[in-house]
This record gives structure tokens, sequence and C-alpha cells, in this order.
């Protein structure tokens, strides 16, 4: 090599980006340095990695009570089985970043413009800091409302109360019984 493509070559900055194979829709991370690219080794991340950390994210946002699922995913939670992915979706872009589509549940009163803002900046600094990848973009839908009384109805339903909270419901569902 002439020692003006070695100048070019050191300048080389190592960025990651983005790939996907067709058939299992993996988001691959590789580098681009010469050293790099004569390698063989390589990172890939299922889509459903990157849904799981983002959706694992979103729970712990305030005001954020719950992620809207698929109909496959309701039929699972009648079962008892749950996706933790439920309610996130990862596309790669032209780019080759990962645009993240999310679905959720927001609590009555919260404010929405600050629940997104707090659910983009989990999203990036969770994403980015575990894979290295780059996020092209965050898309929240908000599918409904939830006040107090829903919010606890919910995790009764799902067995997800406090443990003072369940004795509570036990005994009003006794006297509703009761009554009948």
């Amino acid at each position: 090599m002439s020692n003006n493509a070695n100048e070019q070559v050191e300048k080389v900055e190592v960025t990651a980006t983005l790939a996907t194979d067709e058939e299992t829709k993996d988001i691959v991370a590789t580098a681009d340095s010469e050293e790099d690219l004569a390698s063989e080794d390589s990172l890939t991340f299922s889509n459903g990695v990157i849904e799981k950390i983002v959706a694992i994210a979103v729970r712990e946002v305030p005001g954020v009570v719950g992620m809207k699922g698929s109909f496959v995913n309701r039929v699972q939670d009648a079962f008892g089985a749950r996706d933790i992915r439920k309610g996130v979706t990862v596309e790669v872009t032209p780019e080759s970043s990962v645009r993240v589509n999310i679905a959720i549940f927001m609590e009555y009163g919260s404010y929405a413009p600050q629940v997104f803002d707090d659910v983009k900046k989990v999203v990036v600094d969770q994403v980015t800091g575990m894979t290295g990848l780059e996020i092209a973009g965050v898309n929240l839908r908000i599918e409904d409302v939830l006040t107090p009384d829903e919010i606890r109805e919910r995790n009764r339903r799902r067995g997800e109360l406090p443990e003072e909270e369940q004795d509570q419901a036990a005994e009003e569902t006794a006297k509703e019984e009761a009554q009948e």
C-alpha cells in the first residue's frame, strides 16, 4: 500500500452499522474499518432481543401502566403465558439503524408529551448502551388511558395486586358471591 492509502485507513472511524438477514430478520452489528472487515467475527441481534430490551425499559417509565399486545398476546395471557415483548416491534431502516414502535396504556393524569420524552430517552439509552446500535426513531402509540380503578381491576384479573390488595379483593369477591 502507498503511504497515502495508509493515512486514509488510519482516519477511518469504527462505527456500528446494521443489516438484516431477510430469512431470520436478525440485526447484525458490523464495524467499518479495514481491520474489522478482514475479520470473520460478527455480532448479531435477533429482533426479539431488541424488542425485549425496549419492553423491559419502557415498563419502568412513570405513566406507563402496560403494553398493548396483539390478538396472539391476548390468547397467551388467557392461558397464563406472557410475552414480555408485547407492544413492541422493531424495524431496520434503509440507513441501517433501528426504528422502534411501541404501543402502551398510559395512566390517567399523566402528561403524554413527558411520557413520550421519558420513553424515548430510556429506549435510546438502553438499546444503544446494551447493543451499540443506533436508533433512527421511536414511535409511541398511546392505546388507552387507564384510571386507578381500571389499573387495579386489570391487575386483579392478572393476579398482580400487592398481597394486601389481593386479600381485600378476595373478600370483596366473596361478599359479592354471598349476596347472589
